[in-house]
């Protein structure tokens, strides 16, 4: 009589999901839970490095909000373009310290910015927070920063106040902090990233990817289930010949399904394929999931780097960066920098009225020996040829606003 002894599936067994961490025990008494969990931000920066279009979008989207420098008018106000050049201690420019934040609310929807002076207001310096470190006092007026939120020890955390307020520090500075959070109704202290309803298609993609790998490193093989007749004498034997039979022959998770049986005087071991016929379902469904994450970011697929491989259209470029320009990245931008206009004005005492970010597009579609008036009549704006800032030629700028980056 054949008896069953024990039965198992390469790569079956349970496991946990990529984008969900472990649970840690949270003491509410400090802070605003960031999640269930309080681990959040951990689980949306795991998914975005795991899922290529999805880190795609989020890199692109954050580099078309901070621009290519900043612009102010320098001969009235020299001080604002130094602060421009030097933000902070770090020697980063206004720029670099723009571009986290950005990037941090893009992957977040939060982003924290730390405020550094003195009573005499003689100085001023910007620092970003990482945002997976920062979460809400209990208090609602402060922002707690701790290394490692799934090992919290309260003695370990420092504590900012949010602005306006400043609060002096050991090293006799004033600081403060300033939380930037996407709107999302219900949700009172932190802010939701504009793509929460594309995290299960961002995991789709990535799962997707990597069933191809898996395919890839078993070779193509068959998926299937192997009969092994073996006479062992308990359970702990069988075990170890199944663990044998996976080492050697198992391949990828999902590859082959090993049964052991009682053996007979005759082997009966043989191998039963499964075949499947799928492989196009698998790719609409990635293809699917890519087209969902593009419109889930509220974002444009020609400036995610999608459609390049049917061919480089500098236009539909062009029409998508316009489009994106005027619903995304300038409302971003006025986001980021109303409350840094504020800060700079209030503590430096200087008038930020002309400290833009310049925006440019992705690809050129005029000659840079045009002029800015000829330019702005091209593009049906308002322009004047008498207009002394408009007698500028478009490569004057461009060599203009590459020193301002640097």
């Amino acid at each position: 009589m054949t008896k069953k002894i024990r039965s198992t599936a390469v790569g079956l067994r349970n496991t946990s999901d990529p984008y969900i961490l472990s649970p840690m025990p949270v003491d509410n008494r400090h802070c605003w839970r960031w999640g269930d969990d309080n681990l959040f931000p951990q689980a949306l920066a795991l998914m975005a490095r795991r899922s290529t279009t999805h880190r795609r979008i989020i890199n692109d989207k954050s580099d078309y909000i901070a621009g290519k420098g900043f612009i102010c008018d320098e001969s009235a106000v020299p001080e604002l373009a130094s602060f421009i050049r030097c933000a902070n201690g770090h020697n980063e420019t206004l720029r670099q310290v723009i571009s986290k934040l950005a990037f941090d609310k893009a992957l977040f929807g939060n982003a924290f910015l730390e405020v550094v002076t003195d009573a005499r207001h003689s100085f001023l310096a910007l620092y970003h927070q990482d945002a997976s470190r920062c979460r809400l006092a209990r208090d609602s007026q402060h922002v707690l920063l701790h290394h490692d939120w799934s090992q919290f020890r309260a003695s370990e955390a420092q504590s900012l106040p949010l602005y306006p307020h400043f609060e002096e520090q050991a090293d006799g500075s004033l600081r403060s902090m300033i939380h930037y959070k996407d709107y999302e109704p219900t949700f009172d202290h932190y802010g939701v990233p504009s793509y929460i309803a594309g995290m299960n298609v961002s995991a789709i993609a990535y799962k997707t990817d990597r069933w191809n790998i898996s395919r890839l490193d078993n070779s193509f093989q068959l998926s299937g289930v192997m009969m092994l007749d073996s006479a062992v004498d308990n359970e702990a034997e069988a075990e170890r010949l199944i663990r044998l039979a996976e080492e050697k022959f198992g391949g990828k998770p999902g590859q082959v399904m090993f049964v052991l049986r009682d053996g007979s005087e005759a082997d009966n071991s043989h191998f039963i394929p499964i075949t499947s016929q799928n492989d196009g379902d698998w790719r609409d469904l990635h293809e699917q999931a890519l087209a969902d994450i593009v419109v889930a970011h509220s974002w444009f697929r020609t400036l995610s780097g999608l459609d390049y491989s049917s061919g480089f259209n500098s236009e539909r470029i062009l029409q998508e960066y316009e489009v994106a320009l005027n619903t995304v990245i300038l409302a971003e931008q006025a986001d980021l920098l109303e409350p840094i206009r504020e800060v700079i004005a209030s503590t430096l005492a200087v008038d930020c009225s002309s400290l833009e970010i310049i925006n440019r597009p992705p690809t050129r579609s005029k000659p840079i020996y045009m002029k800015v008036w000829e330019a702005r009549k091209a593009d049906g704006l308002e322009y004047d040829p008498e207009d002394e800032r408009q007698q500028f030629y478009l490569s004057e700028i461009t060599k203009y606003n590459l020193k301002s980056i640097h």
